[in-house]
């Protein structure tokens, strides 16, 4: 195996809730081809570890891909896929909440010389709600082990937060709702801060519209109705490192897609360039007039 600390000059990292892998195969794989990712993060597998690795064991070994998951039957799962090694794999975080039993929402290990976390944040359904103050709970015991880890961190995922109105197609849309009360947003500010971790997305385009979710209903997508809850944190070494961060919204298109869109980061190297926020930019937003989150109709 290749020392980590020698993997330089190229390595493009990306993370995408698939919302089922097994939905999503051809398009994962051809995606995979397209954009060549050295290191992939997978959220929402919704398939257990034997069930994953029938269905795509094969297929990610003839890419070059070494993989390792915690997956769960039906619900949840998270993975990791790397072409730039796969180090000191931990799997779920240690002393987080269940609910009631642990629930596949976290992997770690290191690539290519960074620890990289694969996240999928309990959503938190209703403000205020038992699954809400487990949602904050857990992004605690994800902050105890952020702060203990290393140097170099990237942590990503959906977060299931918007960190700040303007990740939100309309904030008054979403009062009531989870993802943007101060509480979620706080959670996430003290993570970032428990190891000084940099949005990488957001800094690099703080003025632009920029989403990464947008609902399978009420044509949301196509008229760009959407939110930012995917991120890619990076801690101050890996944050010097970025050359490109953009939302690979050509994935959310066409027949079949995930609801999300990936996130990809290029370091070192931008083999397509610095491109933009959104790859393709959205034709034709709706912008400035008062829409409903399709629950809310």
């Amino acid at each position: 195996m290749v020392p980590a600390q020698d993997y330089r000059g190229r390595v493009r990292v990306a993370t995408w809730n698939v919302n089922s892998v097994k939905q999503r195969l051809p398009r994962l794989l051809g995606w995979l081809d397209e954009r060549q990712p050295d290191v992939v993060c997978l959220q929402e597998t919704k398939l257990a570890n034997d069930a994953f690795t029938e269905l795509l064991d094969e297929e990610l070994t003839s890419r070059g891909y070494q993989t390792a998951l915690h997956g769960e039957v039906q619900w949840n799962g998270v993975a990791l896929l790397s072409k730039v090694g796969l180090e000191d794999v931990v799997t779920g975080l240690a002393e987080a909440p269940g609910f009631p039993h642990p629930e596949a929402r976290a992997i770690a290990a290191t690539c290519g010389g960074i620890r990289i976390h694969s996240l999928y944040v309990p959503n938190g359904r209703v403000p205020d709600s038992d699954h809400y103050h487990y949602k904050l709970a857990w992004l605690a015991a994800l902050r105890a082990v952020v702060a203990a880890g290393p140097a170099d961190q990237i942590v990503c995922g959906d977060m299931n937060i918007a960190p700040t109105d303007a990740d939100v197609f309309d904030p008054a849309a979403y009062v009531g709702q989870t993802h943007v009360t101060a509480p979620e947003r706080q959670a996430l500010a003290d993570l970032m801060a428990a190891a000084d971790l940099h949005d990488v997305v957001r800094e690099r385009w703080p003025d632009e519209r920029v989403f990464s979710y947008w609902d399978y209903r009420a044509g949301m997508f196509h008229q760009d109705l959407g939110m930012r809850v995917d991120l890619m944190l990076a801690s101050d070494p890996v944050a010097d490192r970025v050359k490109a961060a953009w939302i690979d919204r050509k994935a959310r298109k066409g027949t079949g897609p995930s609801d999300h869109a990936p996130v990809i980061l290029d370091l070192d190297v931008a083999p397509d360039g610095d491109i933009g926020p959104v790859v393709p930019p959205p034709s034709a937003p709706r912008v400035g007039k008062k829409t409903k989150l399709p629950q809310s109709r």
